[in-house]
């Protein structure tokens, strides 16, 4: 059941999906004040939906995610309003509602600043005070273009004549003395986004593109209520503290530098040791799990990716050395993904099924080339290293391989510390976009039905991804949700039945017939890089200590206390914990206040008495002072957490 609010107040139960026309009427009219847009036969639509026979249909306030958007774009197309009555001579660009909010990009000869959002947010109250009815229209394609053309938004008639050839009407939305281009949905009236705030103001590109036109885009944020507005904006502010970007950067894990080029950081000492132990880490796991470790190169000539299709469907994210449409010189590219490469060990002899599974994995540095415009600390980078693993293998071996490739990425996740906060989502292709995607319809129906079925048999709980499949086949992404709530992909596995074809691999069956083996591509924590960036927000830059990259610190207090100290030192090392003394003619107050404020998880303090009582003073980053122990049982501590992986 959906509880809805009354225009009097009340409350009203209703079921979320049933055949009921008058429900949703009553909704178009405005009745139920919580509701954000209806769902209607899975289709997301306007409140102002009419509809001449029942269907099933869902509520959608804002508790969902399809609610949550629908007011945030209401709430972009109030900030554009503000705009464009303090600056009339903006032009619009795009809109979206995102992840936790919404922007809208625009075209000015002055950047936007602080300054102006504080009058553009005093502005858009006025606009929410005024509760101005949203309507819709929709125009013939010419008169849209002629009317958007008289408006003088160029960037508007660009996204008309794009949709100009479907034959449909073109989307408007008025309220008031405003009007935009836009599919919708939208609220019923300004006046129902009661909380909001700007949180930033950026330079953009127009659709992404380094090339194209900087603009000046706008976040902000807005709820039902201001209580919710304020619970969010204290997350904001905590999540600002954990921040990677920040925090990586001031405990010395990682730099950038403007003359290296955005997305290539330079991992310093302290981060090269956490993607250490890391890696080998991951490649003892897989050994033990049966895979078989390769080392491929990092570039090949353009044939290789032709035959995989990555030069016909992946070109533009590639970095190419060479001229990509001159066939008569040489032509080589950075591999943007290991597989094309791996699949040559099994082409590298003639196989049967004994071979198979066959389970090949590498630590592969891949670069692609992102925009300038995505690039975020270690998130997302050009240059890049993953554990990655094609698994080559009988059709009948499938579902076994795909569980075994799950079970590895949610032992290796929770075991790191980040498998709480992830999702699931079964990547398809669309049929609508044919172009992205090699494969026949009948392959991509009959490759996703497998997939969907392992997955349901495995009780994985997912959402359906549409237009997110691999060119070459459908996919499982675990989905991280980082602490400002964006989503990124941290581990995918996919199943694939057309590269196999496509490199001519084949294996001689029980029945002595050649048949082509099916593969999965699989990662098993994904990018080592943005994997650091997610433990270091997780745990707010204080690692668990078997991830650390300096475990302990031992701080004397006096000369004497030396020989105790390198002692200890050598009996923590002996044990391969990471350890170092600090013996500078410092107070150990401010060796104290040093070693929190680099997170360090244990440190020793050593003086006179801890020497004579054969002890140690023990203190915890996270749990502060833990007191004097005797040395053999804080060590044992520290051993066994260490070994145990403890988080």
């Amino acid at each position: 059941m959906i509880k809805l609010t009354l225009k009097d107040g009340s409350v009203k139960e209703i079921e979320a999906a049933m055949p009921a026309a008058e429900v949703v009427k009553g909704i178009g009219m405005g009745l139920y004040k919580s509701a954000c847009c209806v769902k209607l036969d899975g289709q997301v639509c306007d409140l102002r939906t009419t509809i001449n026979k029942d269907c099933a249909f869902e509520v959608m306030t804002f508790d969902s995610e399809e609610g949550k958007k629908t007011f945030w774009h209401t709430a972009s197309h109030i900030l554009a309003q503000a705009v464009k009555r303090l600056y009339p001579n903006v032009k619009l660009a795009i809109g979206p509602a995102i992840d936790g909010g919404f922007y809208y990009d625009f075209d000015t000869e002055k950047a936007f600043t602080a300054d102006d959002l504080t009058a553009l947010e005093a502005e858009m109250k006025k606009i929410v005070k005024e509760d101005i009815a949203i309507e819709q229209f929709g125009l013939p394609a010419d008169e849209a273009k002629s009317m958007l053309e008289k408006m003088g938004e160029p960037y508007k008639v660009e996204l008309c004549d794009e949709h100009a050839g479907k034959g449909e009407d073109i989307s408007f939305y008025r309220q008031g003395d405003f009007t935009d281009l836009c599919a919708g949905p939208h609220l019923m009236s300004t006046g129902a986004v009661k909380a909001f705030k700007l949180t930033a103001c950026t330079g953009a590109y127009w659709r992404g593109d380094a090339k194209g036109k900087q603009l000046s885009r706008i976040y902000g944020t807005a709820y039902p209520k201001a209580s919710q507005l304020e619970e969010r904006l204290k997350a904001d502010e905590e999540a600002k503290k954990r921040d990677h970007n920040k925090l990586g950067r001031e405990l010395e894990y990682f730099t950038t530098v403007d003359y290296i080029g955005q997305g290539l950081p330079i991992l310093l000492p302290k981060g090269a040791k956490v993607i250490q132990i890391l890696q080998r880490w991951i490649e003892d796991v897989e050994a033990k799990r049966g895979c078989q470790l390769t080392k491929t190169p990092y570039m090949a000539k353009r044939e290789l990716y032709k035959i995989s299709g990555h030069w016909d469907h992946y070109l533009d994210g590639m970095f190419v050395l060479g001229d990509p449409h001159d066939e008569t010189k040489e032509c080589f590219a950075l591999r943007p993904m290991t597989c094309p490469f791996q699949y040559q060990v099994f082409l590298n002899r003639a196989r049967s099924y004994r071979d198979l599974p066959m389970r090949l994995t590498e630590t592969s540095t891949l670069f692609r080339n992102e925009d300038s415009g995505e690039m975020h600390g270690l998130i997302r980078v050009r240059q890049f290293t993953i554990s990655e693993g094609h698994y080559i293998l009988r059709p009948e071996q499938l579902e076994e391989e795909f569980k075994e490739c799950l079970d590895l990425a949610k032992y290796v996740l929770d075991t790191v510390g980040l498998l709480d906060n992830c999702t699931f989502r079964f990547s398809q292709w669309d049929p609508n976009n044919k172009e992205k995607y090699i494969g026949t319809p009948e392959q991509w129906d009959e490759a996703q039905t497998i997939m969907g079925k392992i997955l349901d048999d495995l009780g994985v709980e997912y959402t359906i991804g549409i237009d997110e499949a691999a060119f070459y086949g459908p996919k499982l992404d675990i989905q991280y949700h980082n602490v400002y709530g964006k989503e990124d992909t941290i581990v995918t596995i996919q199943v694939d039945q057309l590269l196999a074809e496509q490199f001519g691999m084949e294996y001689t069956d029980v029945d002595g017939k050649k048949r082509r083996p099916y593969i999965i591509h699989r990662t098993s924590l994904g990018c080592y890089e943005r994997t650091l960036a997610y433990l270091l927000e997780t745990f707010a830059g204080a690692l668990p200590l078997w991830l650390s990259p300096e475990q302990v610190r031992i701080l004397p207090v006096t000369d004497r206390a030396a020989d105790y100290c390198q002692k200890v030192l050598e009996k923590l090392e002996t044990r391969g914990i990471r350890a170092t003394v600090d013996s500078r003619k410092e107070g150990v107050g401010y060796k104290i206040r040093q070693a929190q404020l680099e997170k360090i998880p244990y440190f020793f303090i050593v003086g006179d008495k801890e020497v004579e009582e054969n002890t140690l003073s023990l203190r915890s980053c996270k749990e502060g002072d833990l007191g004097a122990k005797p040395m053999d049982e804080v060590l044992e501590r520290i051993f066994r957490e260490n070994d145990e992986k403890v988080r």
